[in-house]
């Protein structure tokens, strides 16, 4: 990066922390660290909650995603809008009524002591996990621009989050998370501007959508069900609908968002403000991705668009050939694109299908070829399972992006890092101090206590995230890897929630042992099976169900009671 770039990064940073740093003032109780004082406006927890599920692993990964396999990624979110319904409607009004400062605080109220304390031990695990992976993100970012060690990277975007989120708690996340999206969506509009420009000038806009459908990255819908393939309409609806009840329902760094609403109708606005705008949101990313791929018919790329482990290999016995073959079907598909786009002009059907096919052959051996080379980096001491998936927005926007405008992309993945990874951390301590340390450690301390207390939970986590964030980041798609290690938790904690919402005769024991199994049965799935991790919240929730409905048909457990609080079971507030 250049003088101008470092210039605009390093004053979105600190203009992000500082303004969200002003707006926290007065966050010395408990309420104001952790809830805001319940004065949070629907546009602000609109944006905290988009930020928040936005991280950097959205604009590095699922750019990445659609240039390799298309949009049908986008149908993972069709379940978004009907989920948020539902939690609009059925949890909002709860929980705002039984004053919580948890989701897993009305457990207890609807059930007992040991359920919330199992339910909080699943959030932590699961958040905790995932935390690293967003803290990981930005560090492919440096590795690429300046050839940093990630784990150096990692280090140095930690420390910044923790700072503000200590000093500042919930308010500084939220108001920060505001800012953070405003140039999160100014960064995304330039940089695909800059993209279509950057294509030759035969080739027009509409030029470019037609060739990236036809090479097949403008695959949006696909309908065939299959229990194996991750991104269809059926797991989307389905498997997505339960997987973002969970997320928006049960997930505190959700759930926290909302719970610092002014009122009912407040928090409602921000959830279904989401509802409408996140899947033409992630439509938007994933266009981005598309037009990418058309950017790299006519400009050559790498072989491999992790440059590091392409230098590696470069020298090795075996690469030369894949170089080679690479490059022929590289001429071979560009040839092919701009007859193809020729013929379309022409409106020749016979031609428009031959250069389609022969556009399509010469797609798939270079895809052929950089398989062979990733297949290289793994025979040559490289990661098994090696993918530069991560890599492919990055190599762009590093290369090509005008000067300026590069400083702005890489301030909008380190916004969306911050302001994901703060929700996590900020919710993880939270849970922490209310769920476990104040319930079951120190249930007498003060006010001052517990803020000092929510404090250094907030740097536990923090340290925890980045300790754990190199290790993670070397699972697969980080896009995919940070929603599948939420699914492997998320059913068992959708079904207690079920439970307490929908079924009044089930107690205690019966939840607990249903979270249980059904917590069982999603690591079971996943370790003997290859079913889709979007089906294990709809495997995981149904056993809960239904194994908590048994305990309690062999067991009646006298009188049940309502999907609100019990009375004298209110959280002191």
């Amino acid at each position: 990066m250049r003088a101008l770039d470092w210039a605009v990064l390093v004053t979105s940073l600190i203009s992000i922390v500082a303004y969200g740093l002003y707006r926290s003032r007065g966050s010395n109780t408990v309420d104001r660290y952790l809830l805001a004082g319940k004065t949070m406006p629907w546009y602000a927890m609109a944006l905290s909650i988009m930020a928040t599920q936005a991280s950097a692993i959205t604009f590095i990964s699922t750019t990445g995603q659609s240039y390799v396999d298309g949009m049908r990624f986008v149908q993972f979110y069709f379940g978004l809008p009907i989920a948020m319904v539902v939690i609009s409607a059925v949890v909002v009004p709860v929980f705002h009524r039984t004053k919580v400062y948890t989701a897993y605080e009305y457990l207890e109220q609807r059930f007992d002591g040991k359920t919330r304390a199992l339910s909080s031990v699943i959030f932590l695990m699961q958040r905790g996990l995932s935390a690293g992976l967003t803290i990981y993100a930005p560090a492919i970012v440096l590795s690429v621009i300046l050839g940093w060690p990630e784990r150096v990277t990692t280090s140095i975007m930690g420390a910044i989050v923790i700072t503000y989120t200590v000093l500042g708690g919930i308010k500084a996340v939220t108001w920060s998370d505001v800012q953070q999206m405003c140039v999160i969506f100014l960064g995304l509009v330039v940089a695909l501007v800059t993209c279509i420009v950057l294509l030759p000038h035969s080739v027009s806009l509409g030029d470019a959508v037609f060739l990236a459908g036809e090479a097949g990255r403008l695959n949006a819908v696909t309908t065939h069900f299959d229990w194996y393939d991750n991104f269809n309409i059926w797991s989307g609806l389905l498997g997505g609908t339960f997987l973002f009840l969970s997320y928006f329902g049960c997930d505190q760094s959700q759930v926290q968002r909302y719970l610092t609403g002014r009122s009912i109708a407040q928090s409602r606005l921000s959830l279904l403000f989401n509802a409408a705008a996140k899947i033409p949101m992630q439509f938007f990313i994933l266009f981005i991705g598309a037009m990418v791929f058309v950017f790299y018919l006519f400009v050559q790329p790498p072989v491999l668009f992790q440059h590091m482990e392409l230098a590696r290999i470069e020298g090795t016995i075996g690469y030369q050939p894949i170089e080679q073959r690479y490059q022929h079907a590289f001429e071979d598909r560009r040839a092919a694109a701009l007859a193809l786009v020729e013929a379309h002009h022409a409106g020749d059907a016979a031609s428009a299908r031959r250069e389609t096919a022969d556009y399509r052959r010469a797609q798939n051996e270079l895809d052929a070829a950089r398989a062979e080379a990733a297949r290289l980096v793994e025979r040559s001491g490289g990661a098994k399972g090696f993918t530069d998936t991560n890599y492919i927005f990055l190599s762009f926007v590093t290369r090509y992006l005008p000067t300026g405008v590069v400083g702005l992309v890489i301030a909008v993945i380190f916004a969306a890092t911050m302001s994901a990874s703060s929700g996590e951390i900020n919710s993880l301590a939270t849970v922490t101090v209310v769920d476990l340390y104040k319930r079951y450690f120190r249930t007498g301390g003060s006010d001052h206590h517990y803020l000092v207390a929510s404090r250094w939970a907030t740097l536990f986590w923090g340290i925890y995230a980045v300790m754990f964030a190199d290790w993670l980041g070397r699972i697969e798609a980080l896009i995919v890897a940070v929603n599948k290690v939420g699914s492997l938790f998320y059913g068992s904690l959708l079904g207690a929630f079920v439970l307490a919402f929908g079924f009044r005769r089930v107690r205690g024991t019966a939840a607990f042992i249903g979270i249980a199994a059904g917590e069982a049965a999603i690591l079971a799935t996943s370790i003997f099976t290859d079913v889709s991790w979007l089906w294990y919240n709809v495997i995981g929730c149904a056993v809960v169900v239904i194994t908590a409905l048994a305990v309690t048909a062999a067991a009646p457990s006298g009188r049940s009671y309502p999907t609100s609080a019990k009375p004298g079971m209110q959280q002191a507030q």
